[in-house]
């Protein structure tokens, strides 16, 4: 049996959040796998490259990730997982460089956007510069030596980096939180209390939506999300994403989907899987 560390796809550069949540669900032992884009994950994947995905799907401030909604709908993968972690936001700098020597801020843009105030009350005329990734962003300044500016980035990627900061949590609402969701190529049958994603279609008929919710509601099924997405080709026609509580190893929860389908133009599970904390 081989002994090698799970390997598992993140978006971005070493120090990212994607990063950290996989470090946070896995443990210090697995091997995380750098990439630029979802697409790209998705595609890993599926191929075989690694063996999990780790993917940012919702944020407790910004809402859903739209992109990666779509890609589970477009790939023949499972969700096994969920993590959440805390998104903390450190304005880092090149050892040496200090608040007055700032002119400019790198970051991505959400990041820029959830610092605004604390932006504008500590750094009111630096300009604030848009990039892929936070911590993209602090290996660009290590790398160009750039010591005219600073990235919005986390405390892991001012460590790897090797980054001084300058104001700790500028983040303008502590109670920011990504969760990510782990996808493989098959699925597990969670132990405990699970978790269970599924998306749907249905015709544009009175009542469809509310008979689709009923299946739930009838059986006490607690429903934790639900987001609504474009069905492509067809004009103002929708697929339903949806996790509940439970399993679809339990009886309750078999029922439910089972009367769903029957009721639905198009149906799929995602995935059942632990539920995270």
């Amino acid at each position: 049996m081989s002994n090698a560390p799970l390997r598992v796809a993140f978006l971005g550069q070493r120090g990212s959040y994607s990063e950290a949540a996989a470090v946070a669900f896995f443990g210090d032992t697995v091997e995380t796998v750098s990439y630029k884009d979802f697409d790209s994950i998705f595609e890993a994947v599926t191929g075989g490259e690694v063996e999990r995905g780790i993917l940012p799907v919702e944020n407790s401030l910004a809402g859903s990730i739209h992109r990666n909604y779509d890609l589970l709908l477009r790939h023949e993968l499972s969700i096994v997982g969920e993590t959440q972690i805390p998104i903390a936001h450190q304005l880092i700098a090149l050892p040496g460089v200090q608040l007055a020597d700032v002119q400019k801020v790198y970051s991505h843009p959400q990041a820029l956007a959830q610092c605004e105030h604390s932006l504008n009350r500590l750094l009111p005329h630096a300009e604030r510069v848009s990039a892929y990734d936070t911590a993209g962003s602090a290996k660009m300044l290590r790398d160009e030596n750039i010591t005219t500016a600073a990235a919005l980035s986390s405390r892991r990627a001012a460590k790897i980096y090797q980054m001084n900061i300058l104001q700790a949590d500028m983040q303008d609402n502590p109670e920011n939180y990504t969760r990510f969701v782990v996808v493989a190529q098959e699925p597990v049958v969670p132990q405990g209390q699970a978790k269970t994603s599924i998306v749907f279609a249905m015709d544009n008929v009175p009542g469809a939506l509310f008979k689709s919710l009923a299946v739930f509601a009838l059986r006490d099924i607690d429903l934790t999300k639900m987001e609504s997405r474009p069905l492509q080709g067809k004009r103002w026609q929708y697929f339903f994403y949806i996790d509940f509580l439970g399993s679809v190893h339990e009886e309750r929860c078999r029922n439910a989907l089972n009367h769903l389908q029957e009721i639905t133009s198009f149906f799929r599970v995602l995935g059942s899987y632990p539920k995270g904390v």
